[in-house]
């Protein structure tokens, strides 16, 4: 096979009209053509690398995630399987290989590095040092997944060093998770070994953690938003960037990808070329992977792109093979699965919700509210007059006040109950088994009875997303872990596309109302979250 266009050239910063051939999965040559040959009017480029994503939460499993993504240009990604680990252990990371290997798309996996996240909250398995070391010693995990536990690092926790000892002992790049982290904190975090970081939010402490050696991925996801504050850095550190998307829900990938990164960085008159490097060429080389550069021997990995400013996606190419063509995928669904999970959970009653005060009486108490911040995994604290009627507290939507639970769904447990701030609704309630990171049953909402029918839709699926309101209820189930669907990516895109409108309607303002809420029990990222043991602030608990 012979692909003509234009070649373009990111390491060399140039482009030419050449011919590429193609044989036996890989590139023979690229043979550059005369200048005044008439080519296709179309760039070839390596294709696209997401530097750090969850496939679990785009709840798509990794076989139908890569039917969408393709259609993109994206040829690989850098999976962290945390969410699924965190539910199944090794066995969970084992179905997202196995699964994946279902497709030609080039899935990168990592070694969960922090199974359970913490011990304040219950996950439904662990990983310690020794498995860790197991799944480093495989040739198919490819590097040590976020390091989310940095105080462990700075305090040399000895389980913690372990792994990241093993990670250098297979010698595999070991990723960073340090929100905030600057100073002499951030370099011993660095110098310990670890070389990324996908949670700065400011160009400061992004160019803090450049100075000192560190890769730095900006992130653009469903939730997390960091784009604007990091682009402009691509000007003076394009070697050390790179595009990552960290979680991204089904109906964001139906629309685009790491591509769109690539069209908004040259529409802020970043270099095409740099832009092309942070999200192309930076992920192999960091992580040593095996997908294509374009060079002679590589794997066919390739796209065909209308120009270097759109970034409109022609066809991509794996190992040779079009599995994508002017917007259609030509991967085929792989659905016949396997469901693991582990859900133990008995229905609700709306007096379960019932969130008890010390007192009898109808009084005002200050009380800690969760505040959710649109586009952020950090929360804030707002403390609160919280209202008591016949001894319990409730929900005020009028001041925006709502009430948010976890249910432990590994176990019978009680349920943790608190309040949360900025999710908008005036009525009904959402619920979620997706609830980094252990993904128990978190669920917001203005009444008990909403709450209970939301969390029962969702316990009714084995895993899910629920919303109850305005006389109905809908439903996405989640069979596989709870995480991810067994149905097609678009039908699944279609349906989470209706409940966002859905819970929308209902008065969420926020830009991603379940996105936000799978997040408000993701103690790694304080100030004030809601795990299945009570209310987190920092590094203690409040009394709830």
């Amino acid at each position: 096979m012979v692909i003509k266009g234009k070649f373009t050239d990111v390491l060399a910063g140039r482009v030419y009209p050449a011919e590429v051939h193609i044989a036996d999965k890989k590139i023979l040559s690229v043979q550059e053509l005369d200048p005044n040959q008439i080519v296709p009017d179309q760039y070839i480029c390596p294709g696209f690398i997401d530097a750090h994503v969850h496939i679990e939460s785009s709840m798509l499993v990794p076989s139908e995630f890569a039917r969408l993504a393709v259609v993109h240009g994206t040829v690989a990604t850098i999976s962290d399987p945390h969410e699924i680990a965190n539910v199944l252990g090794i066995a969970g990371v084992d179905f997202m290989i196995d699964n994946g290997k279902k497709t030609p798309f080039h899935f990168y996996f990592g070694a969960p590095s922090c199974v359970p996240a913490t011990v304040f909250e219950t996950a439904g398995a662990s990983l310690p040092s020794d498995e860790v070391d197991q799944l480093l010693s495989r040739p198919e995990i490819k590097y040590l997944s976020e390091m989310m536990n940095f105080p462990g690092v700075l305090h040399g926790d000895p389980e913690v060093m372990k792994k990241i000892a093993s990670a250098k002992k297979y010698q595999k790049p070991v990723d960073g998770h340090a929100p905030g982290l600057r100073g002499d904190e951030a370099r011993r975090y660095i110098e310990a070994g670890i070389t990324t970081d996908h949670e700065c939010f400011t160009a400061e402490e992004a160019l803090d953690k450049l100075g000192m050696g560190m890769k730095i991925l900006i992130r653009e996801g469903s939730a997390a938003r960091n784009f604007e504050a990091l682009a402009d850095l691509l000007n003076e550190h394009w070697e050390n960037m790179m595009f990552c998307s960290d979680d991204k829900h089904p109906d964001s990938l139906v629309h685009g990808h790491i591509n769109q990164l690539c069209a908004r960085a040259v529409a802020k008159n970043i270099d095409p070329f740099k832009v092309l490097r942070a999200a192309c060429i930076n992920p192999v080389l960091h992580y040593k992977l095996d997908s294509g550069l374009l060079r002679s021997g590589d794997p066919a990995d390739f796209i065909l792109l209308k120009d270097l400013k759109t970034f409109e996606v022609l066809q991509t190419y794996l190992q040779g093979e079009l599995v994508a063509e002017n917007g259609k995928t030509k991967i085929n669904s792989v659905l016949h699965l396997s469901n693991p999970n582990q859900f133990d959970c008995s229905y609700t009653r709306p007096e379960d919700f019932v969130f008890n005060t010390r007192s009898s009486d109808t009084s005002v108490y200050p009380y800690p509210v969760i505040e959710a911040y649109d586009g952020q995994l950090i929360t804030g604290k707002y403390n609160a007059e919280m209202y008591a009627k016949n001894g319990a507290w409730e929900a005020d939507p009028s001041r925006d006040i709502l009430k948010i639970v976890v249910l432990n769904r590994y176990k019978k447990a009680p349920m943790a109950m608190a309040f949360i701030k900025n999710i908008g609704l005036k009525s009904g309630a959402l619920a979620s088994s997706v609830a980094h990171d252990s993904h128990n049953i978190v669920a917001v909402g203005v009444s008990d009875e909403a709450l209970s029918l939301a969390v029962n839709s969702v316990i009714s699926e084995n895993g899910g997303i629920s919303l109850a309101g305005e006389g109905k209820v809908m439903k996405l189930g989640l069979p596989v872990a709870g995480l991810m669907s067994t149905k097609d990516g678009y039908q699944v895109a279609e349906s989470y596309t209706k409940l966002d409108a859905e819970a929308k309607k209902m008065g969420s303002r926020l830009l991603s109302p379940f996105m936000t809420l799978s997040f408000m029990a993701l103690l790694v990222i304080p100030h004030l979250k809601l795990s299945d043991l009570g209310l987190f602030d920092g590094d203690r608990f409040q009394i709830c």
